[in-house]
């Protein structure tokens, strides 16, 4: 069963858990149009967190891409944490390291973000 949960881990930090797969669809939608919300709302570090995710499409890295250039728009960062299988094969095939930062765990991309709000 696909899914997400949004959560605040410091006033400044949000972190979106995704879970089962990450396609094309309604689910993509509301999801795209509730990070776009937290965004507008002043989210300024944000991780997804896709340790749990087991399949992305295209327009699921559609979506991470769009959200990332809205973030960098905003004056913000966005990490991509825990990619494995066949969601890291996608992210490989897409060479989503070279528009995005990803990190091995969303405690790794808490501390690059945290370490990276001094003015980096």
């Amino acid at each position: 069963m696909p899914g997400s949960k949004i959560r605040q881990v410091e006033p400044s930090l949000t972190v979106v858990e995704l879970t089962g797969h990450l396609n094309l669809g309604n689910e993509l939608m509301t999801l795209e149009a509730a990070v776009k919300r937290l965004i507008e709302e002043g989210a300024r570090k944000l991780v997804f967190d896709v340790t749990k995710l087991e399949y992305i499409d295209s327009a699921g890295i559609g979506m991470l891409v769009g959200c990332n250039g809205q973030m960098d728009r905003a004056g913000g960062k966005m990490r991509v944490a825990g990619a494995e299988g066949a969601v890291s094969k996608a992210f490989g095939v897409v060479h989503m390291d070279r528009i995005m930062s990803l990190d091995a765990d969303v405690d790794t991309a808490v501390a690059n973000l945290n370490a990276g709000s001094a003015g980096a």
